[in-house]
């Protein structure tokens, strides 16, 4: 089942929205000062390919530079991130097929906010 959801996925909207944490994450990387925020969007593509069958938790260690630096990314480039989740999701949410879509879109928009400090399992 994960196979067709995760098919399902890169077909109806996962693809787009991979390449919207590939593009940021090119900004942050050509940036040499952003290079750790680059890192955290290219993870988030690689999740947002393939989305189901794995889980996104919380660093353990993940302390005060996380926090600062998903202030920084919530303002460049995390809402309009969350803003793309959140359309994506609302389309979905229009088919019976894509309910189960939408609602892991609705579950990476906190992550799309504040992706440092996470990691994908």
């Amino acid at each position: 089942m994960r196979l067709v959801l995760n098919v399902l996925w890169l077909i109806f909207g996962g693809l787009f929205l991979a390449l919207g944490y590939a593009l940021a994450g090119l900004i942050c990387t050509i940036l040499v000062v952003t290079i750790p925020f680059g890192v955290a969007a290219f993870r988030m593509a690689n999740y947002a390919l393939w989305p189901f069958g794995r889980e996104l938790v919380r660093k353990p260690g993940a302390g005060t530079g996380s926090a600062i630096g998903n202030v920084i990314w919530f303002v460049v480039a995390g809402w309009w991130l969350a803003l793309g989740h959140i359309t994506t999701a609302v389309a979905q949410f229009a088919t019976i097929i894509g309910i189960p879509l939408g609602l892991a879109n609705l579950k990476l928009v906190p992550v799309s906010l504040f992706p440092l400090g996470h990691e994908v399992r």
